[in-house]
């Protein structure tokens, strides 16, 4: 079987009611909505969210937390995942992409200290944590900070 002969159930789908196309069909004229009213109009009914005038949900609960407009997102990479690489390779934010193992730098790559590191490596990066720098130059490596 291929994607392009694959077919419903019979009974599982059916056709939408033809609304407002003559009386005889029972959904003529009003359409189903009634005689009056605010949703019998076209582009009518109440806003997202609207109550009937009692206070919304979303203004009766409290507003909590914050969002920083200028926080700096990086990428993590953890040492043990540096493994894979051979030694002497010299670990750019390019070749960890090319790797798969972070999709973009968005405001750069740190690299975090967890697991052990077998290969001796040069890693650049933007930030390091402390365990990172010291696993790396334990394993005969070399840390350079872009």
């Amino acid at each position: 079987m291929k994607l392009h002969e694959l077919k419903a159930p019979p009974g599982s789908s059916k056709a939408p009611k033809r609304k407002g196309r003559g009386t005889a069909t029972g959904q003529g004229k009003t359409a189903g909505r009634g005689q009056d009213g605010q949703n019998s109009r076209s582009g009518g009914g109440v806003r997202l969210g609207f109550e009937g005038g009692q206070m919304p949900l979303y203004r009766r609960l409290p507003k909590r937390g914050f969002n920083n407009k200028w926080r700096k997102e990086f990428e993590i990479v953890n040492i043990e995942a540096l493994n894979r690489f051979d030694n002497d390779t010299e670990i750019t934010p390019e070749l960890l992409i090319e790797s798969g193992l972070i999709r973009k730098p968005k405001n750069g790559v740190k690299i975090l200290g967890n697991g052990e590191l077998e290969k001796k490596l040069v890693v650049k990066a933007t930030k390091f944590s402390k365990g990172a720098v010291t696993r790396i130059e334990a394993a005969g490596g070399r840390v350079e900070e872009i």
